[in-house]
């Protein structure tokens, strides 16, 4: 009863944070009552929508805990016992790069011992679709063209992915396998522009500095930069 009106994303949370632990080394049962956190970045809610759809008798208190944005992380902490921060941030297509830098924070600051963080989106309404597509964001023929001069929209896409992250310090102790460090991050808004999706290239450029400040590295020791081109006439310069 309970799955039934329950968002999928929230599934496939269970499903990758699992995968996650285990790549970690971490075993699971040792987690329950720690600080551990849940910092999660979702912006779609699609199956609401659906469920919109049910009869009013067949709706229950599952239909609010499968789809408000509050209970994806609540149901990670609840399920693995976690009592460290739990929470869902929607910046847009931003989300899960926040929701990192919202954990990293965490973990400096000492509020948690380890955190989950990431974000999962998944396809499920064509009513989002269909919002979107008025908008004239979506690519016409399918195919997005980043930083091309025939570039006409872009593609949304589906997928779940989480990070486990320690202090530095704690992973070496714990003899955690580490894939790689996190120096320093940033964020901030772009305030006033030419319009509300559109970017403010003075705004980016001091959340550049300010990311490079924090991971006290020059921008000539930068080696590979990965961008968040979106393939529009307006998003790509």
């Amino acid at each position: 009863r309970e799955a039934l009106p329950m968002d999928p994303q929230q599934r496939l949370l269970l499903e990758v944070a699992w995968e996650a632990l285990e790549r970690g080394g971490q075993v699971p049962e040792r987690l329950a009552g720690t600080s551990a956190g849940v910092f999660l970045g979702m912006s779609t809610n699609d199956y609401a929508h659906l469920c919109g759809a049910f009869e009013p008798g067949a709706q229950d208190i599952h239909a609010m805990t499968g789809n408000f944005f509050s209970f994806p992380a609540g149901r990670l902490s609840y399920t693995l016992g976690l009592q460290g921060p739990s929470l869902t941030v929607d910046t847009a297509c931003s989300s899960s790069l926040v929701a990192v830098h919202l954990a990293c924070q965490s973990l400096r600051s000492g509020e948690c011992s380890l955190a989950l963080a990431g974000g999962v989106n998944l396809l499920l309404s064509p009513a989002m679709m269909r919002l979107i597509a008025t908008t004239g964001a979506l690519s016409p023929d399918g195919r997005c063209k980043v930083f091309d001069a025939e570039a006409g929209g872009f593609v949304r896409g589906e997928g779940c992915g989480l990070v486990l992250l320690k202090r530095l310090s704690d992973a070496q102790a714990d003899g955690d396998p580490i894939c790689a460090v996190i120096r320093g991050s940033a964020v901030n808004q772009d305030g006033r522009s030419t319009g509300m999706t559109a970017p403010n290239v003075l705004s980016q450029q001091s959340m550049l500095k300010k990311a490079l400040e924090s991971a006290g590295v020059q921008p000539s020791e930068i080696g590979y930069v990965e961008t968040h081109g979106t393939g529009t006439t307006l998003g790509d310069p």
